[in-house]
């Protein structure tokens, strides 16, 4: 089997320095824009901040779409407008669903910073369908004991959310989505299988090949549709599948908002202009005013 067999799409990623730790962006791209209902997908270093400092997202809208974060290393401190407050550790997942409207922030632990917070992980935003766009705003914790974990020789992968190899995750799905921790031990491998429309692969740290075809850190390998392969790594690796149901209608994105409407995305920007917002609980005092972002850009 060729390269050209196994991969439909090779997504490279924008890097951005963020002072202190980078994140690296393979979706939205213009070669392609949504994997399954995986419209956003960042990894957030690895680093190690300066003793004192820490992450600091102010409180900033969503709407109509579900935010993931996964982490390797370090905490964060969620809190949000229904009340929610979480501190998210390697492991565990936080899915938070935005429905009609959402305002959260991320911080980095006080007990973080006192050590210099390490940053390592994965953030993802899942497009919702058109039938839950606007359902209740809400947020889910799962601890890292309460996902399954697949186990082979030289490999685990905890199961984020989705069904794969026989186990499912407690984590809420909307459209069908795959999303797995694979962590390959040197000389490791595990089967990929054609398990959803859509997948990709991600290689967050460390070398791996798909079927002998080299894969390259930080970039999002889409496979081709019923392509199952072998997924390796020589010296060790961390590598993230991730995928779903393809999505019949476009997406719009404007900055933190998703929507099947343009004209939504019109009144959540005015709505946030005019502080129509809920608050989060504690932390009201500062927010990320909204961008001058030229346009909103819509993806099939």
């Amino acid at each position: 089997m060729t390269n050209d067999d196994l991969i439909l799409q090779t997504i490279t990623p924008v890097t951005h320095d963020l002072g202190g730790f980078k994140v690296h962006r393979t979706l939205p791209s213009r070669p392609r824009t949504m994997v399954g209902p995986f419209i956003f997908f960042d990894q957030m270093g690895p680093a190690r901040l300066t003793v004192g400092t820490g992450i600091d997202v102010r409180p900033h809208p969503h709407i109509n779409l579900a935010t993931v974060t996964y982490l390797f290393e370090g905490a964060i401190a969620h809190s949000d407008s229904v009340g929610s407050v979480a501190v998210i550790e390697p492991g565990a997942v936080n899915l938070m669903t935005a429905g009609h409207g959402i305002v959260h922030s991320e911080r980095s632990p006080s007990a973080e910073r006192a050590v210099g917070p390490a940053l390592s992980g994965i953030q993802t935003w899942l497009a919702m369908p058109e039938a839950d766009e606007e359902i209740d705003p809400a947020f889910e914790h799962v601890a890292k004991a309460d996902l399954p974990t697949v186990e082979t020789p030289g490999a685990r992968a905890p199961i984020v959310m989705g069904s794969l190899w026989g186990a499912t995750a407690p984590t809420t799905t909307y459209a069908e989505t795959i999303y797995a921790d694979i962590v390959l031990d040197a000389g490791g491998s595990v089967p990929i299988d054609a398990a959803a429309d859509e997948r990709a692969i991600y290689i967050a740290i460390g070398d791996a090949t798909l079927d002998g075809m080299t894969l390259e850190p930080r970039t999002l390998y889409v496979l081709r549709p019923g392509v199952t392969a072998t997924l390796r790594s020589e010296s060790g690796a961390r590598a993230m599948l991730c995928g779903g149901e393809a999505f019949a209608t476009p997406r719009h994105v404007w900055w933190n908002f998703v929507s099947s409407r343009q004209d939504r995305i019109e009144e959540a920007k005015r709505a946030w202009t005019a502080g129509e917002f809920p608050k989060v609980g504690g932390d009201d005092k500062e927010w990320i005013p909204i961008p001058a972002i030229p346009k909103t850009v819509s993806y099939p």
